[in-house]
């Protein structure tokens, strides 16, 4: 049983069908479904129910599917290992950072890193924290940034803590507070990010004990578009202080968020009991030095 071909049914079983793995693997559709054929003729049951456009695990394939990815987290960890008889002058670290905050929080770190360990290439994933977590179980990625408290089965660095704030149109009735509370913005349509975003959980968690679900106006990926549609008036939104405070406009109002358990924290995890190579130690030595032992804020 070669490992690619486990491989390439875990990417069909992920992307829902074999034309948009074969996309994701940068392969054919024909090569696709060529190497599941040959996993299901070698172990002589069908792993997909093929519906149209799309595909489903059959009861084998749920377990060979489980397999495999337990298999492909192991052949990581052996490269990982190999990688480290290098020591940190060859090798390369597979770091996931979500979209929120990896500009401010983690380019600075890129820099040092470089200069420190030239030889080291940094494969870096950008996703949300919920996609980022699931590939750290796969193994797909060995550190993540993620928002805190860190889900079971992780460990975690912290990096920086800090409020949220609420991002009103300047027009808005408590623009002019100094804080509030998410109560108070019941009524107001609320812009979120996308789904994937750790942050959207946190924002509906607190609405839903204040007793209030949150009318969505608009949901985006991309911070300065959310900042753009309320200052056009489209509703509010939350972002952590120092990345609000980095796209004030003459056309927002920046206000505290005074809520309990909506304060951002951000932290690099990883699962426990995983193996960390040179290159993962290395890279949490130096967001020690930077932010602390115990993160900003």
């Amino acid at each position: 049983m070669e490992l690619r071909s486990l491989r390439v049914f875990v990417e069909v079983v992920r992307q829902g069908g074999f034309s948009a793995a074969a996309k994701a693997l940068f392969s054919t559709q024909p090569t696709v479904s060529k190497a599941v054929k040959q996993l299901e003729d070698e172990l002589g049951v069908p792993l997909l129910d093929r519906i149209g456009h799309r595909s489903q695990l059959t009861a084998a394939g749920e377990i060979v599917y489980r397999r495999a990815l337990t298999l492909l987290a192991e052949r990581e960890g052996l490269v990982a290992e190999l990688d480290d008889l290098r020591g940190l002058r060859r090798g390369s670290l597979r770091l996931g950072l979500p979209p929120l905050g990896a500009s401010t929080l983690f380019a600075p770190l890129f820099a040092i890193f470089r200069a420190r360990y030239p030889g080291i290439e940094i494969r870096l994933t950008e996703h949300g924290s919920k996609r980022l977590e699931e590939m750290l179980l796969d193994g797909e990625v060995e550190l993540a940034g993620a928002l805190m408290p860190a889900r079971e089965g992780f460990d975690g660095q912290p990096v920086r803590h800090e409020p949220l704030m609420a991002v009103l149109p300047r027009t808005h009735p408590l623009a002019g507070a100094e804080s509030i509370g998410i109560a108070a913005l019941a009524a107001s349509p609320f812009i979120l990010f996308e789904g994937g975003f750790s942050l959207n959980q946190v924002l509906e968690d607190a609405c839903a004990r204040n007793g209030f679900a949150p009318q969505v106006a608009a949901r985006s990926g991309q911070i300065d578009f959310i900042v753009e549609l309320v200052g056009a008036g489209l509703g509010v939104a939350f972002l952590p202080r120092t990345i609000a405070e980095q796209r004030a406009t003459p056309s927002i109002a920046l206000v505290r968020l005074d809520e309990p358990g909506t304060e951002w924290q951000m932290a690099i995890v990883w699962r426990q009991g995983s193996y960390l190579s040179h290159a993962a130690r290395a890279w949490l030595d130096l967001t020690r030095e930077v932010y602390g032992p115990e993160g900003s804020g």
